[in-house]
């Protein structure tokens, strides 16, 4: 079988982990937390980063730091996974769903002006698949209309918005080191915070609601609780994990795009032929190789072409179901159809993308595909 994916060691984690273990402090905020936050700070030009124990955490410390109240409105696309919406929900927002483009599954920021009301406070968008969304037309409707925005930037490490790092272009980002992830720990997440009003609270909350963090830097001679908060802070093990995957972001993101560009040049007969359709990447974006997907043109084509290659033992899978059409959301919403979201979650398939996918099973997806479709 070739799976959908695998993990994939550097060489250096089992050493780090020693380290960190052997250090004396592997509570979390050590060595290896800082030597994490300090790497995405240099590199991407971050305000401020914060490790945390998953993405998961870092958006629920966005909704804490943006003091996400009941009845409060947060637009957000429907085809994202469900921490994008849990984590506002948890705090009584009212989830607001917007459309993705036709051709894209990234969010349609045309569509959200219209979705604005005087009880909305955030607008949150997800790079899917590591493509930016369009960040200046989305900045501009949150500059227009007072709004702050999240970027949940799960899938979206060393990915750029013309030129700009995503994660840092919001007032808020998350990323996350999901075993999936191009950078894994695991679990995992980083919290970005690029707007300075929320840089103090952003570390008293990841603290337990205390000013523990100030206090061991010497910035006050005591700490106690001076604000909400939690545990978000990861233990040490798992930034000395991340820290080795870091050091070979530049080697992992090579391979990643190398084969994600195998993909596309070999199956975009099959687009060109009305068959499927491949990934697009606007212009204004770039690609982190994170995902490949074909976008089939029924349901009843994509569980065909998952079945044929499963049975060709080739693993590929499909996801987003629509949050709005959910167990859960589907009589909260407010009964728009969704439906260039809905095409997504009954079309798009994801194809084996991982580190360690070698020449040979590369070849043996592709011509895989190829057969189904005759």
């Amino acid at each position: 079988m070739i799976p959908f994916n695998k993990p994939y060691l550097t060489g250096k984690e089992a050493h780090y982990l020693y380290q960190a273990v052997y250090s004396g402090k592997i509570s979390g905020n050590g060595l290896f937390t800082k030597k994490c936050q300090e790497f995405f700070e240099s590199k991407y030009g971050f305000r401020k980063t914060l490790m945390t124990t998953s993405c998961t955490d870092a958006l629920e410390m966005c909704a804490l730091l943006l003091d996400i109240q009941a009845g409060d409105e947060v637009i957000m696309p429907s085809y994202t996974f469900v921490s994008t919406s849990n984590a506002f929900v948890l705090r009584g927002a009212k989830i607001v769903f917007a459309d993705s483009y036709a051709d894209n599954p990234n969010t349609d920021p045309n569509l959200i002006e219209q979705l604005i009301t005087d009880k909305t406070k955030v607008i949150v968008v997800v790079h899917y698949a590591g493509v930016a969304c369009d960040m200046d037309r989305i900045m501009e409707l949150a500059d227009k209309y007072g709004l702050f925005v999240v970027e949940d930037a799960a899938q979206a490490i060393d990915s750029y918005y013309k030129g700009k790092p995503l994660g840092g272009i919001g007032h808020l980002g998350a990323f996350s080191f999901h075993e999936t992830k191009n950078i894994i720990s695991g679990e995992g997440g980083l919290l970005v915070v690029n707007d300075e009003r929320f840089v103090e609270r952003a570390e008293i909350i990841w603290e337990k609601g205390t000013n523990r963090a100030a206090f061991f830097r010497g910035d006050v001679d005591k700490y106690g609780w001076v604000d909400m908060g939690s545990s978000f802070l990861p233990a040490e093990t798992v930034s000395a994990f991340l820290y080795a995957q870091l050091e070979n972001l530049e080697d992992i993101q090579r391979k990643r795009k190398k084969i994600w560009e195998t993909y596309y040049t070999k199956l975009k007969y099959l687009e060109e032929r009305g068959l499927v359709r491949l990934p697009k990447i606007p212009n204004y974006a770039t690609n982190n190789g994170h995902v490949f997907y074909l976008v089939c043109n029924s349901l009843e084509q994509r569980s065909a072409l998952i079945k044929y290659l499963r049975e060709r033992n080739v693993y590929a899978v499909f996801h987003y179901l629509s949050l709005h059409l959910s167990e859960y959301y589907n009589e909260k919403h407010d009964g728009r159809s969704l439906p260039n979201c809905e095409y997504f979650a009954d079309n798009l398939v994801r194809l084996p993308l991982f580190y360690e996918l070698t020449d040979d099973d590369l070849e043996v997806t592709i011509n895989t595909v190829s057969s189904f479709f005759g």
